[in-house]
């Protein structure tokens, strides 16, 4: 534990005491030992086209020209995301659809298309009797099936709709679906203790909600790692922080060389492990080895969620967004002014390219660590004013959080709070203030404080992807 952590000291010596202790109950099931994950392959979806084609001067439903227009966007789709491969075809009863999901794979999600007055509704009984989630695309006057989606949703079944004229709804659709099979196969890399929600600690939990595994890593092997850093790679780290950054103020050349060097290894850990997300319970502690928050903002930037003191909700959250969107998330605590109807998020760890990885660097400083003296190096990123953003947590397996804001003020200098800050607009602070993880049963700080933030409204995605993936929305505000 850091001796000089105000963070600890606020939470109280009895409450970190008994979060070791319990947490020294379960290390050993988190640290069996599990072979490193392959390399992830891509990600089937089902494409099922249903019925046949209409005239195009009459009735309802699809004609030629606009199915060969779907089915050219859902190629460019795939080849743009990369990661997801489409087996499409054609049902026009049961028994073919059944073939289709055969050929996809156990559990494959499914795109459903309608294409004639009622066809959806005549061949969809394997998917929903084989719980398959399904997105069902729906161009305005291509038939009435689309009234079923939200009736088969309120039945239990993991079915949305997409009823639009908008072809760039397809890949929407495409990456709301790979989600589901992303996450399983999805490797976390775990410093203990866990924090968040009970059920967002328990490796087994997590397993059988998302299928992600999670596996403990000793620091002691991660020591060895951080020794073992190449110089040249960590001198390219150095060169490429300071030579980038607007100022550098508390930093020393030893405080950042530390900080460079373990960015180097939690890249080289990733890499070796195979690993797509990464989760650090005791980097409050981290100062003698070196911060990791600038390894932490690289892995982000390059579609690793890597989340602060072992919130496994924030970086389950991350993970979801990362593979929906491809953009990174920026996990801070909140705190309010209702005389301004604000809420400021703010952390001493954040992503550069909130606007994914092919997006441009945000301006930063470099600053010592707010909460340990000013030692230490961690970046201090000044987001886009005016940027409108989603704060969202997915907790207890089954629930996300989620709000918009529109980020008004960002400091040239963060003093109060930790050293990244945004100051965002919300509907009503006092009302979010009031009711603030009111959902959430628990007296931990952190848990109640985190939410992560993303560059974009994507409400519309949430309340989607929540209905895929059998889940609650609690909109904060």
């Amino acid at each position: 534990m850091c001796e000089h952590c105000t963070r600890r000291e606020f939470l109280g010596a009895g409450v970190a005491s008994g979060m070791i202790l319990a947490g020294a109950t379960w290390t050993h099931t988190w640290a069996s030992q599990s072979p490193p994950a392959q390399i992830r392959g891509k990600s089937r979806i089902c494409v099922v086209f249903t019925g046949t084609p209409v005239p195009e001067d009459r009735n309802w439903g699809a004609d030629a020209g606009q199915i060969e227009a779907m089915k050219s966007r859902l190629a460019k789709a795939e080849k743009k995301l990369g990661n997801i491969e489409l087996i499409i075809g054609q049902s026009r009863n049961a028994q073919q659809t059944a073939a289709l999901l055969e050929k996809a794979g156990p559990g494959a999600p499914v795109l459903a298309i309608n294409v004639q007055n009622f066809a959806l509704t005549r061949v969809v009984k394997p998917i929903l009797d084989g719980s398959h989630p399904m997105v069902f695309f729906s161009l305005p006057a291509s038939g009435h099936d689309w009234m079923y989606a939200p009736r088969w949703h309120s039945r239990g079944h993991r079915v949305t709709l997409l009823a639009s004229r908008d072809y760039d709804e397809l890949e929407r659709a495409l990456r709301l679906l790979r989600v589901i099979p992303m996450m399983k196969q999805t490797r976390i890399l775990l410093f203990p203790p866990a924090r968040g929600t009970k059920p967002a600690q328990s490796p087994d939990q997590v397993k059988k909600r998302l299928g992600a595994d999670v596996v403990a890593i000793e620091e002691k092997t991660f020591d060895e790692m951080i020794s073992a850093a190449e110089d040249n790679a960590v001198r390219a780290e150095i060169n490429r922080w300071t030579k980038n950054a607007k100022e550098i103020i508390e930093p020393n050349k030893e405080d950042i060389r530390k900080a460079a060097r373990v960015s180097v290894a939690l890249q080289r850990l990733m890499e070796q492990e195979r690993a797509q997300g990464l989760a650090v319970g005791t980097c409050m502690g981290w100062l003698s080895k070196g911060f990791p928050c600038l390894g932490f903002a690289r892995l982000r930037d390059n579609g690793i969620p890597a989340a602060c003191e072992g919130d496994m909700d924030s970086l389950l959250t991350m993970l979801l967004f990362q593979y929906m969107i491809d953009r990174p998330g920026f996990q801070g605590n909140a705190t309010f002014d209702t005389s301004r109807n604000a809420l400021w998020t703010a952390h001493c760890t954040a992503p550069l390219k909130m606007d994914g990885p092919n997006g441009k660097e945000a301006p930063y400083l470099l600053r010592g660590h707010s909460e340990v003296g000013g030692s230490g190096c961690v970046p201090e990123i000044q987001y886009r004013l005016g940027e409108t953003i989603t704060r969202t947590k997915l907790i207890n397996l089954d629930t996300i959080l989620a709000s918009t804001g529109k980020i008004i003020e960002v400091p040239e200098k963060s003093v109060h709070g930790c050293r990244t800050q945004i100051v965002t607009e919300v509907s009503d602070a006092a009302k979010m203030a009031a009711n603030w993880s009111s959902a959430l049963e628990t007296e931990d700080a952190m848990t109640l404080l985190h939410r992560v933030v993303f560059y974009g409204d994507h409400m519309e995605n949430v309340h989607h992807l929540a209905r895929l993936m059998d889940m609650k929305v609690v909109q904060e505000g």
